[in-house]
C-alpha cells in the first residue's frame, strides 16, 4: 500500500469545531448572566451544539463547497440551535427569562457566521496561490471529463492541481498522457491524491480495475457519472459548481465523529470492568497461575495494529515457558496449554489484561482480532482484503469471534470467513452492533464455544 505524503486539510475541521465552542462559551462568559455561568448550562448548549452540527452536516464544507450552500448550513444549524437554546429555560428551568437572551443569540450567529465565511475565504485565497492542493488526473475524454478538466483549469481556489488525463483512445489535447494502463502507473509514481473517471467511454471491467487500484493505494476515486449511475446506493451525489461528481460514501471509520464516540466509549467501558473486576480477580488469577506452573504471569506478544503500527499484545500466560510461543498457533489438545491455561482459554479469562491495551489506545474493545506477526505476513499475500482490517484498531472480540471463527485455523476457509465478517464490519459499523457483539461474547463465554481452547 502506497503511503500518501503527509497534508494537513484533516486538521481543519477539528481546529474550526473548537474555535466554535470558544465563541460559544466566550459569549457567556462576556455577558456574566448567572443563568449561563454554571457549568450544567456549558455542557448542555455545547453537546447540543455538535449534536445538531452532526445532522445539519454544518461541518462537511469541502473545498468543492459553494458558498450558498455554506449560506444554507448556517441558516439550518442557528434554526436548530436557537430552538434549543430557549428550550433550555422552558424544560429545566421552568421559562425562567434570563437577561441578555436577545444579545446572546446575536453575538453567537454574527460571530460564528463570519468566522464560518472569514475562514471559507482565506481557505480559497491561500489555495489559489498554490497551497493545500490536491493532485489529480483524469480518466476518460469525453465531453463529461473535459467538463471536469475545464473547472480544475478555471477555478484554482478549489485547490486542484490537474495534471492530465489518460484515455485508450489517442488525443491531441497537450494534457493528454496515454492510455488507461500508463495512468494506473502514473497515479503510483507521481502520488496522485484522487482520480476522476468518466463512466461513457471506460469500460466496466476498466472502472473496477481503477476503484481497486485507488483503494490499495489510497487514492481518492470519483465518478463523472451518466444518469444511471446517480442512483447507485454505495455512491454520493454532489456538485463542483453545475458539474455533477459521485464520490464513494463514507465507511463509517473515516468519519471522526465515529473514531471519537468508539474511544469514549472503549475507555468508560475499560476503565468500570478495571475497577469492578480485574481490580480483584487478576490477584486471584495471578496466584494460581504461578501455583500451576514456572513463569510470568502476563504473556506479551508483538502484533499488528490500525495502519501497521504495531505493540505488545497482553495476555494472562496460559501455556508452558516455550520457544514456539511466536511461531506456532495454538492447536487442539496442544501439550503446551497447562491445566490451568485451558481454563483460562475456555472463558476467554486470559484475553482480560487487553483492556490494558484498550485503555493505552493500542486497541479497541471490539473490532477484528490481531493475529501472530507469522500469520499476518502468510495471509498477507494469500488472502483478498485482508490487510482492509488493519485500518481499524484491532479488538478483544468482534463480528468473526461471536460467529465461531476464532482459534485455530485449520484450513483455508477458516480465515476467509474471518476475514468476510471482519471487512463487514468495518464497512457497516454502528454502535449498536458493538453492543450486540460484547453481549454474544458475554453469553459464549458462559455457554462456551468448540473452538476456544
Amino acid at each position: 500500500m502506497r503511503t500518501k505524503i503527509k497534508k494537513y486539510s484533516r486538521f481543519i475541521r477539528p481546529i474550526i469545531v473548537v474555535f466554535d465552542i470558544i465563541i460559544i462559551t466566550s459569549v457567556l462568559y462576556y455577558f456574566s448572566d448567572q443563568g449561563y455561568l454554571n457549568s450544567e448550562f456549558l455542557i448542555f448548549i455545547n453537546l447540543v451544539w455538535i449534536f445538531i452540527a452532526y445532522f445539519t452536516k454544518f461541518y462537511n464544507v469541502y473545498r468543492y463547497t459553494h458558498i450558498a450552500k455554506l449560506a444554507t448550513y448556517l441558516y439550518s444549524q442557528f434554526f436548530i440551535f436557537i430552538l434549543a437554546f430557549f428550550a433550555y429555560f422552558s424544560i429545566f428551568r421552568e421559562g425562567e427569562v434570563i437577561n441578555e437572551q436577545f444579545n446572546i443569540i446575536l453575538s453567537f450567529t454574527f460571530l460564528i457566521t463570519f468566522f464560518k465565511f472569514f475562514f471559507f475565504l482565506v481557505l480559497k485565497s491561500y489555495r489559489l496561490r498554490g497551497k493545500n492542493y490536491r493532485n489529480v488526473i483524469v480518466f476518460g475524454s469525453s465531453k463529461s471529463a473535459k467538463n471536469v478538466i475545464d473547472l480544475f483549469k478555471s477555478k484554482q481556489d478549489l485547490g486542484y492541481r490537474f495534471f492530465g488525463f489518460f484515455a485508450d483512445k489517442k488525443d491531441v489535447s497537450d494534457k493528454y498522457l496515454g492510455n488507461i494502463s500508463a495512468g494506473l502507473i502514473y497515479a503510483s509514481e507521481e502520488q496522485i491524491d484522487e482520480v476522476y473517471c468518466e463512466s461513457d467511454s471506460i469500460r466496466k471491467q476498466q472502472l473496477r480495475v481503477i476503484r481497486d487500484f485507488c483503494s490499495k493505494n489510497n487514492v481518492d476515486f470519483n465518478l463523472i457519472p451518466e444518469n444511471k449511475d446517480i442512483y447507485s446506493k454505495d455512491l454520493m451525489l454532489t456538485h463542483y459548481g453545475t458539474i455533477p461528481i459521485l464520490k464513494p460514501k463514507k465507511l463509517p471509520f473515516e468519519k471522526i465523529e465515529t473514531r471519537i464516540l468508539k474511544r469514549v466509549f472503549d475507555i468508560f467501558f475499560s476503565l468500570f470492568l478495571c475497577v469492578s473486576l480485574l481490580s480483584w480477580l487478576l490477584p486471584i488469577l495471578w496466584i494460581v497461575v504461578k501455583i500451576n506452573s514456572k513463569g510470568k504471569f502476563l504473556f506479551k506478544q508483538l502484533r499488528d495494529g490500525a495502519d501497521g503500527n504495531q505493540f505488545y499484545c497482553y495476555k494472562i500466560r496460559s501455556m508452558k515457558v516455550n520457544t514456539l510461543a511466536d511461531k506456532i498457533a495454538t492447536t487442539i489438545d496442544d501439550d503446551r496449554v497447562t491445566s490451568v491455561g485451558a481454563f483460562l482459554r475456555k472463558t476467554s479469562l486470559d484475553e482480560l489484561p487487553q483492556f490494558f491495551n484498550v485503555l493505552k489506545g493500542d486497541m479497541s474493545v471490539v473490532g477484528p482480532r490481531p493475529h501472530m506477526n507469522i500469520q499476518t505476513k502468510k495471509y498477507l499475500v494469500e488472502i483478498e482484503n485482508y490487510l482492509f482490517r488493519n485500518s481499524v484498531k484491532p479488538g478483544i472480540t468482534g463480528l468473526a469471534q461471536v460467529n465461531g471463527y476464532r482459534g485455530e485455523i485449520s484450513k483455508k476457509s477458516d480465515i476467509d470467513h474471518r476475514v468476510k465478517l471482519d471487512v463487514f464490519y468495518i464497512e457497516n459499523w454502528s454502535f449498536f452492533l458493538d453492543i450486540k457483539i460484547i453481549g454474544l461474547t458475554i453469553l459464549n463465554v458462559f455457554k462456551g464455544q468448540d473452538k476456544a481452547y
